[in-house]
């Protein structure tokens, strides 16, 4: 594992180690970096399209998810509609996807890359585990989906909303959800939270938000209240099928949201991805963890720069390399391959 990393040094080192040979950078050590994966609300329509064009390798894993799942994952990942992708059973699938596809080909083209851990906000953690080696594609694809579909069926039932808190203290936040009898979703990054839960609930947080010392508070366009005791019904059903999964001992450290730290086991992997259901996400502390190990290369795979963003309230001096297409492909291998 790396420690105390600079990526300025790493380009160096690189420099005088790696060679461009047939579109692709070989070199005679590795690279250290830490691999994000996107959660949900990342989706856009056109996801994976310029990969699968360009690049076999994902074009083949891409049609192996559709063969899995006995569907067109792919035709609504690159043409939608969008309220199609939205659908928590479909964004789910085509995140997880569209993640693994992306780390495929960036393995492909820079094999001094070396993953020495993984994270992923929410159902990013589902391919996180992939990623390592947890479970194979296939079974992370079908259990996500399941997922996907578990949550949908609660956010149906209960309607509930979610809401940002921007500018408080995790403190205050904490507080002030207890107050309103609502759950913090989400600790993003430094200033950052989101709670969730009733539509009265989540009101009341609203208008005590300025007095719990946040600047802004509103509604986020989401189909219903995830982290929250309102997804009950999605975890109850998620950990009949994660019995049902074979896990493998991870290839690196995975991190985990629910307690924001690394599994061990079957039995700790299980309970973790089945308590993230309901379980606030501590991707600060998570990631806070991974910065005082010393990682400083991260590199994030999945639609946009979000987690990138996160990163740069949590760690000024953190590199996040985002990859989501052909042209951020070709970019992040050209950077990490000087």
């Amino acid at each position: 594992m790396a420690h105390g990393r600079d990526p300025v040094a790493d380009k160096a080192f690189l420099i005088a180690l790696a060679s461009f040979r047939d579109g692709r950078y070989t070199a005679t050590s590795t690279m250290d970096a830490v691999l994000l994966f996107s959660g949900q609300g990342a989706q856009k329509v056109g996801m994976g399209k310029d990969l699968y064009d360009k690049y076999p390798t994902a074009k083949a894993l891409i049609e192996q998810a559709d063969k899995a799942l006995g569907e067109s994952l792919s035709s609504v990942m690159f043409e939608g509609p969008g309220e199609e992708l939205t659908r928590t059973c479909n964004c789910q699938p085509a995140l997880y996807v569209h993640g693994l596809a992306c780390l495929a080909v960036l393995k492909e083209l820079l094999p001094a890359l070396n993953p020495v851990a993984a994270a992923g906000l929410s159902l990013g953690e589902f391919t996180a585990h992939a990623a390592a080696g947890t479970y194979s594609f296939e079974e992370g694809l079908r259990l996500v989906q399941k997922r996907g579909a578990f949550m949908e069926e609660a956010c149906n039932a209960t309607k509930g909303p979610m809401a940002a808190m921007i500018g408080g203290s995790d403190e205050n936040v904490i507080k002030l959800a207890q107050e309103c009898d609502v759950d913090v979703a989400n600790f993003n990054c430094p200033g950052q939270t989101v709670v969730s839960g009733t539509e009265e609930g989540v009101d009341k947080a609203i208008a005590g938000a300025r007095g719990a010392g946040c600047k802004i508070a509103k509604k986020l366009n989401v189909a219903g209240a995830y982290h929250s005791r309102l997804m009950h019904s999605a975890m109850v059903k998620l950990a009949e099928e994660l019995k049902n999964v074979s896990f493998g001992t991870p290839s690196m450290p995975v991190y985990c949201n629910y307690e924001a730290r690394v599994v061990e086991g079957p039995d700790d992997i299980r309970s973790m991805l089945e308590h993230q259901v309901c379980g606030s996400v501590r991707w600060t502390a998570s990631m806070q963890k991974l910065v005082d190990q010393g990682h400083r290369l991260f590199i994030e795979l999945g639609p946009g720069k979000t987690l990138a963003g996160m990163m740069g309230r949590i760690c000024k001096d953190a590199t996040v390399i985002s990859i989501e297409d052909v042209p951020s492909l070709e970019a992040a291998v050209a950077e990490l391959g000087k």
